[in-house]
């Protein structure tokens, strides 16, 4: 393969953690004093993030129970949903976006609110995930994740440590270094729920925790362009070919071949939006001429490529 864009490691879920890289929309280092209050709009295809470096503070989505955050916790809003933070139930919540932020940066600010009570102190972010591999991943995600400080999440209190002091004294480069390490922190929280959570181990993602059925998927995210037939992906296994048919189906929720051609494009959307020129595309993905890709293109995502480069988002696998 002569296309970096095309690459992959063999296992699957080493895959999409390995591609799980942000495109930062918005950080933020929030001082706040009692009592304060913020919502959060949703953001559709963005990741909200909250890390509370100090203090302590409610996180509220309607019709459900409230999240208790604590210094040392992170929460995860992976499907971008609108939510509230707040000192105490009551208290007023602006719109965050509203509020006079002091930008340091293009994508960092710094923001100060409240009435002067108790200090809580969070860095909070919403990021968009770049790849297919990425995003087929965080789509299974359940609507929050609240990690806590445990034995169990000693690496992700590393990091928020290093945030934790960088914040303190930001000096010159800390914004950048304060981006890079919330995306740290992202991985770790979404990594550790793959790791514990059996929810992680149902549906596609359970498909690519499967033995043979994961190789199966990884080989045709490592080979999106080969010609590729139940039978060969059988025979990548092995398995017989009834029996691979059936179970990927099973696992996987659709035919093997469906899942190849979906796959596929799914990476040209992200190719298309780059400005790679058509004929790349459908070259590198193993169509021998444009309109075959054209078609097969818009019988998927059900726009034209030309529609979809002048388009914001992918849809998830």
């Amino acid at each position: 393969m002569d296309a970096p864009w095309l690459a992959a490691p063999p296992d699957p879920l080493a895959e999409a953690l390995h591609h799980l890289r942000m495109s930062g929309v918005f950080y933020c280092h929030s001082e706040l004093t009692a009592p304060w209050g913020l919502t959060m709009p949703a953001m559709p295809g963005c990741l909200w993030f909250h890390a509370v470096t100090a203090g302590e503070c409610l996180l509220e989505f309607d019709g459900t129970e409230p999240l208790v955050l604590r210094a040392g916790d992170v929460a995860v809003v992976p499907h971008g949903g609108g939510h509230r933070g707040l000192s105490e139930p009551g208290a007023i919540t602006p719109n965050v976006l509203d509020l006079p932020h002091q930008f340091t940066g293009d994508r960092y600010a710094v923001l100060r609110h409240g009435s002067g009570g108790a200090l809580t102190s969070m860095l909070c972010g919403a990021v968009q995930f770049d790849s297919p591999a990425a995003r087929a991943v965080v789509a299974q995600l359940p609507p929050t994740l609240h990690l806590t400080a445990s034995p169990r999440t000693e690496a992700m209190q590393a990091t928020m440590g290093l945030i934790a002091a960088e914040a303190r004294d930001l000096r010159p480069g800390g914004e950048a270094i304060l981006t890079r390490l919330s995306d740290v922190l992202v991985v770790q929280a979404v990594r550790s729920w793959l790791e514990t959570d059996p929810v992680a181990r149902t549906g596609w993602l359970g498909a690519l925790h499967d033995p043979q059925i994961g190789r199966a998927v990884a080989a045709v995210h490592r080979d999106p362009a080969r010609a590729w037939t139940v039978a060969a992906l059988a025979a990548e296994v092995p398995m017989s070919r009834s029996a691979f048919a059936a179970r990927f189906t099973a696992l996987v929720g659709e035919p093997a071949l469906a899942y190849v051609t979906r796959w596929r494009m799914h990476l040209a959307l992200d190719r298309l939006r780059a400005d790679d020129p058509l004929s790349e595309v459908a070259g590198r993905l193993g169509y021998r001429s444009e309109a075959a890709f054209s078609r097969a293109f818009k019988r998927v995502t059900g726009t034209s490529p030309g529609a979809a480069r002048r388009t914001v988002r992918t849809p998830t696998p």
